[in-house]
């Protein structure tokens, strides 16, 4: 990390490293320069040692079949190891549940999509069960993924791809400065969304819902 960065506890995002697909090194490190807290869940924990990769806690209900005794190995006594054996969680929402409880109040979260699809879909679909606890992204060498509040405001670049993806039903959405506007839609899985939308022109993006879940993914590739 910079020394000229000042980071404060809790303040910045704490970070989430799930056991899916890795991103790019330098994507990773880039948001660990502004890192305070980092948790690796149950099956990454080696992955993460073996790149390099800092860690404060290891979580999960220790299922994955990694068998580390962080006591045998004197550098590594500064993870703390928790065991949360909840099986009606998975084990990003557990974390997620951690990081709330010690009172953070955003997170990244890499290396959560791709590999196995059960779980790249339900990490996903987790943001919205979160959203108005703590601010939460997922983010690969591919797309920003979050949960859009029902009124959002940002600035793009023209041409910035766009998804707004609904978790169950979103309602009465409408938005500006999109090449495909929306204008009160009703946008439900799987019928109806709106994939693959783009910035119309360099400026502000507004987006609007009454009722529903939301997620905002902007796509870079």
């Amino acid at each position: 990390m910079s020394s000229h960065h000042i980071v404060r506890d809790n303040q910045e995002p704490a970070l989430i490293i799930a056991n899916g697909e890795s991103c790019d090194l330098g994507l990773l490190g880039d948001i660990m320069e502004w890192t305070p807290f980092t948790l690796v869940l149950d099956g990454a924990l080696q992955r993460v040692l073996d790149a390099g990769i800092r860690c404060d806690v290891w979580l999960g209900d220790f299922d994955s079949g990694v068998d580390l005794n962080l006591e045998e190995h004197p550098h590594l006594s500064h993870i703390k190891k928790v065991h949360a054996p909840n099986q009606d969680l998975t084990d990003l929402q557990k974390g997620i549940e951690y990081l709330i409880n010690e009172g953070f109040s955003g997170a990244n979260i890499m290396w959560a999509t791709g590999r196995r699809q059960d779980h790249h879909l339900n990490n996903i679909l987790t943001l919205s069960r979160y959203a108005d606890k703590i601010s939460l992204n997922i983010i690969d060498d591919h797309s920003r993924i979050y949960p859009c509040p029902k009124e959002f405001k940002k600035w793009y670049k023209k041409g910035t791809h766009l998804s707004l993806i609904p978790v169950g039903e979103a309602h009465d959405v409408y938005t500006t400065n999109l090449k495909w506007n929306l204008s009160g839609e009703l946008l439900h899985l799987p019928e109806f969304t709106s994939s693959s939308n783009e910035v119309l022109e360099d400026g502000f993006v507004e987006i609007s819902f009454k009722e529903g879940h939301l997620l905002i993914m902007e796509c870079w590739d």
